[in-house]
This record gives C-alpha cells, structure tokens and sequence, in this order.
C-alpha cells in the first residue's frame, strides 16, 4: 500500500497561522508604507518595540473579538472582509487613544488614513491567498470513516459543519450484513474488502472509526484497522475527534463506559483557581452593576414606553448540585407571558415585548443577576441555570443532564457564546454537551476565551 498522504493543516495549525500572518503581514505592510512613502507616525524599528507590541496585541484581541479565526467564517470571502475592517477600525482607534503606550497622534492626519488602510488591505491580501490556497481542497484532511451505518449520517453532517477542511470521503459499513440492510445515499460506501485499496487510491490521511459498539466490527475489517496501525498509519476514535473539533462532549455515544467521557477538570478542585474564579466574579459583579446604575435612568425610560409593566422579575431556577435559588432578571416579556404553562423560548418569540427584544439581544436584560453572583448563587461563567419544570423534563429523555448542575451556573458559558437558545429537546442536548466540554476542560485559558466570544455576542448583537 502507498503511505505516501496529502498535506493538511490541523485547526490548531490553521489558527495559529492565520493569528501570525496577521500580524506579520501588517508589519510588513507598515515597513514598506515607511520604506517608499513619508509615512513616519510608526516605524517598524527595534526602538519602537513598545508601540509595536502595543499594536500586536490590539491586532490579537480585537482579531478574537470580531471572529477572524473562526475558521467556518474565515472560509467566506464577504464575512471575513466584513470582519478585517471591525477588527482594524477597532484597534486603530483604541491604539489612537492610549498615546502613553503608543505614538503621539501626527500633525499630518493622513499618516492615520494610510496606517488604517494599511492594515487592512495586509491583512485582507493574506486572506485572499489564505482562501486561494491553505484552505482550498489540496490541503483538506481527507477522511475514511469506518462505522455502524445508523450512526453515519448525523456524524457527517456533524463534522462537516464544524471544520471546512475536515473532508470525509466515504464510509465502510463495519457491522455484519443484514438481510435487509440499511443504505445511506448522502456518502459514498465502499465495500469492506476495499479498505486498504480506499485509502491508497483517495490518498486518505485519517480513518476514523464511529462504532457504538465494538462488537459490531467484523473480524476482517478489525484485522486491516491493525495492519494499517502497526504501518503507522493514523487511526483515530469518534468521539476523540468529535470533541476535538466541534468542542462538545458526544454523551449520545457514551454507554456503560460513561466514566471514560467524564474525567472532569482538575480546575474544579483546584483551591487557586477557584480562588480567582470567585475574585473575578466579584469585581465583574461590582463593575457591572455599577454600570447598571449609570444606565438605569434610560432603561426606565425604555421599559415605560416600550415595555409597560414591572422592571423585573423573578423566577426560581436551579443551581450547583441541584439546589433551586430565585433569579432576578430585566422583565422582557409581556405580563403573564406563561400563564398556560411554561414554554420553551422560540426564535422571534411573540411574548418578547419590542424594548424586552433590545434588552435580550444587548444582554443588559441580565444585570441584575449580578446580585446572584455576588450571593454565590451563579459564576459569570458556567451553565445556563434552567427552571426546574425543564430540568425534570429534560432530565427524563437526555442522559446525564443532570451533570451540569455539578459546578455554578453562569451569566454567560461556553455554551451559551456558541449556540442560541434552546427551543427544543435536541438543542438542549447541543446545549449539554458544551456544558459538559466546558466542565470538562475547565481553565483560565477557555474561560478567557468564552469572555471574548461573550463581547463578540454583544458586539453583533446576537443576544437573544
């Protein structure tokens, strides 16, 4: 068999190149706007080296913020321009406003013009070129999947949403022939026996294999997965993969062995890092309730003309370890909005008064739940906290539900910065396994980074 594969970046690989060709494309375009025009307002010098850090790290944050490495938007040529000229507008104004760090603003005010469009035109270049080559099909990962044929469709459509480069090519069904077997037409099959012939005529860079149950895999297929493994070839498990590249924790795959899914951060019994945690949760609580204030005399305002009725509301829902606690929220919703029951949250919801509709999407409707934090009763990051009519309900159809409930819930989470609401029992459970991620890999690095996607939230004003 030829071992010989194609070239593939990983998305660790892809966002690291694309974080630091922004940067150096950037400053390579400013010492070239120095070398052949009068552009002096940064010089790309060692002498400069604090400015120059200064704008590194705007260019880092404000990349973050406004999504240029989310790798399904920086595939899209309009989105990413879209983005480039946030990002840039951002960090040059923020650099224009802290001159202690950064050059004192020229006395000629195109030097800005030139340094502005400077930075975007560097980084839009590389982007094209980004787009024109490392993501086109010559560097897609190119997938051989080996599972039960029930399993196949959703896990498909799974990966192919999460990365745009992670290519499955076809599928060999491991489990026995049945009389009246099951076929999938959304993926090219390949007989069991073609295996090896598969791998070498696609140039496949990865099997992946999706079996619910190992037992299922028939004894010749198990025999070339060896001969392939003991090549050196890679081989990879499900929900390895699954988790790795969509951030979720696949709980519909977990069975007996559920406790190999779930071997949860040290964070959460780390004393220092809880330590910090509640530190930042207080200071957070404290600015931001003190913004609440400043802001209250329009949110009055707003709520008498375009929300009539009570400000807030309160309503019970569950905490850490399943004890219940009373939320205090801005009210959004019209009076007596559940009074024939309570109902899931639906896009477009008619219960949404017109102010309540701003407050969601600007997130101000969760202020006041800054008294919980402070209380103890919530964390800035952690679980949606659900009202306990659908925690018992849920808890019924979806397995390990409850196991969120094992840290503090948040006003903001990792699941939360990644999907919307929940409307039914299947986002619930796209829900759960976020929570379950972020439970899971708890730590200073991802809460940093779920803070960041929040102000990506607010900033498109994606609330809801």
């Amino acid at each position: 068999m030829n071992r010989k594969k194609g070239i593939h970046f990983e998305i660790s690989e892809r966002k690291v190149l694309l974080r630091v060709f922004d940067i150096f494309v950037v400053l390579l375009g400013l010492y070239v706007l120095g070398l052949f025009f009068d552009f002096e307002y940064l010089v790309i010098e060692k002498t400069n080296y604090l400015p120059i850090l200064v704008l590194v790290i705007y260019l880092a944050l404000f990349g973050t913020i406004f999504e240029l490495y989310d790798l399904q938007k920086s595939s899209k040529i309009d989105v990413t321009f879209r983005n480039i000229v946030l990002a840039s507008s951002t960090t040059v104004l923020f650099y224009l406003l802290t001159p202690v760090l950064t050059p004192f603003l020229p006395e000629n005010r195109l030097q800005i013009v030139y340094f502005f469009l400077t930075i975007i035109l560097s980084i839009f270049l590389w982007r094209v070129a980004y787009m024109t080559f490392i993501s086109s099909p010559r560097f897609y990962k190119r997938v051989l999947l080996v599972g039960e044929i029930s399993h196949v469709e959703h896990i498909v459509k799974v990966l192919n949403q999460s990365d745009p480069n992670y290519k499955i090519i076809g599928f060999i069904n491991c489990e026995k022939e049945a009389l009246d077997p099951i076929k999938f037409k959304g993926l090219k099959e390949f007989e069991p026996e073609q295996l090896l012939n598969v791998i070498s005529k696609f140039k496949i860079s990865e099997v992946l294999v999706a079996s619910y149950n190992s037992e299922t895999i028939t004894q010749d297929i198990y025999h070339d997965l060896i001969t392939l493994l003991e090549k050196g070839f890679t081989i990879r498990e499900y929900t390895q993969v699954y988790e790795e590249i969509t951030y979720r924790v696949p709980i519909q795959f977990v069975g007996k062995d559920f406790y190999k899914y779930f071997p949860f951060s040290r964070s959460n019994q780390n004393t220092l890092y809880l330590f910090f945690h509640r530190l930042f949760d207080v200071i957070f609580s404290v600015s931001g309730l003190v913004f609440g204030i400043v802001i209250l005399p329009l949110i009055l305002i707003g709520n008498l003309i375009g929300n009539r009725g009570p400000l807030f509301y309160i309503q019970e829902r569950i905490g850490k370890n399943g004890k219940p606690f009373k939320i205090v929220k801005l009210r959004s919703m019209v009076i007596n909005a559940e009074a024939n029951g309570a109902k899931w949250a639906q896009k477009n919801d008619l219960r949404v008064t017109a102010f309540g509709r701003f407050l969601r999407r600007s997130r101000i409707d969760e202020i006041p739940q800054f008294i919980n934090v402070l209380k103890g009763d919530m964390s800035i990051i952690g679980p949606r906290p659900e009202r306990p009519f659908f925690v018992n309900e849920l808890s019924r159809v979806i397995p390990f539900y409850e196991t969120r409930n094992i840290i503090k819930p948040g006003l903001t989470g990792w699941a939360q910065v990644n999907t919307r609401y929940g409307s039914s029992v299947d986002d619930s459970l796209t829900k759960l396994q976020y929570d379950l991620y972020y439970i899971k890999h708890r730590s200073l690095f991802l809460d940093i980074n779920i803070i960041v996607k929040t102000l990506s939230t607010i900033l498109y004003y994606r609330g809801q």
